[in-house]
């Protein structure tokens, strides 16, 4: 008996382990917040772009600012594979309901949820403070600064993004137009690595103090009545 549940909590810690550790990926995401624009790359290659919506409250990870951070972070869960387009996720579970994009008076998360968790000292608390890449059914404010923090995309174009991530892809997300950041990979590959990208980061981006959180709900991993 001792033994099966030494097991089954080995077998738990690795499962947690291999899910946070993710896969090297050749594939790459940077996204614009200047122009609300997400840029898939292979091996260097623009293979896909996707309009976004970041927050309405400008760039940065403190707490309660419901501010999107900026700088490199990574995909370490997915959720929602299986769920239809305009699924809606309560506490980051598929409710059962759909909603059709635009759906009068809604704004919940819907149809997939990737969770990002930063790899610099500017986005460390992304992951806490549950900043994701989802759906939204607010597809009438995609293309401008509309979020609580997350990035939200189309169900379809979400839908398509998360198939094609595995975990552990690095997601860049920068105050640079699309056209500045993919000239300076054509000249420089590695030119947004973690240490050049604090360079560019704006020192104290700022916040709108009128945006408030609950701490409980954010430090418990828990989400917000309205979506992110």
């Amino acid at each position: 008996m001792i033994l099966r549940k030494l097991a089954a909590i080995l077998f738990l810690a690795c499962a947690t382990i291999s899910a946070w550790a993710g896969t090297d990926s050749p594939r790459s995401v940077f996204i614009s917040i200047p122009d609300q624009r997400l840029v898939l790359l292979e091996n260097g290659k623009t293979i896909a772009k996707y309009p976004v919506s970041t927050s309405r409250y400008g760039v940065g990870d403190s707490w309660r600012s419901y501010c999107t951070p900026l700088g490199t972070l990574e995909v370490v869960q997915k959720i929602g594979a299986n769920a239809p387009l305009g699924g809606v996720f309560k506490h980051r579970q598929f409710t059962g309901e759909v909603l059709q994009p635009n759906a009068a008076g809604r704004d919940p998360i819907v149809t997939r949820i990737m969770w990002l968790n930063g790899m610099e000292s500017g986005n460390q608390h992304a992951y806490q403070r549950g900043i994701y890449i989802h759906g939204t059914p607010v597809e009438n404010l995609i293309g401008q600064p509309a979020s609580y923090g997350c990035i939200r995309m189309r169900s379809k174009d979400v839908a398509a993004l998360f198939d094609a991530l595995p975990v552990g892809t690095k997601v860049t997300i920068l105050a640079q137009p699309v056209r500045k950041i993919l000239a300076e990979l054509r000249n420089q590959p590695g030119a947004f690595t973690p240490k050049t990208i604090a360079a560019t980061t704006p020192a104290k981006p700022a916040v709108d103090k009128t945006a408030t959180a609950s701490a409980t709900a954010i430090k418990s991993g828990k989400l917000i009545a309205r979506a992110n």
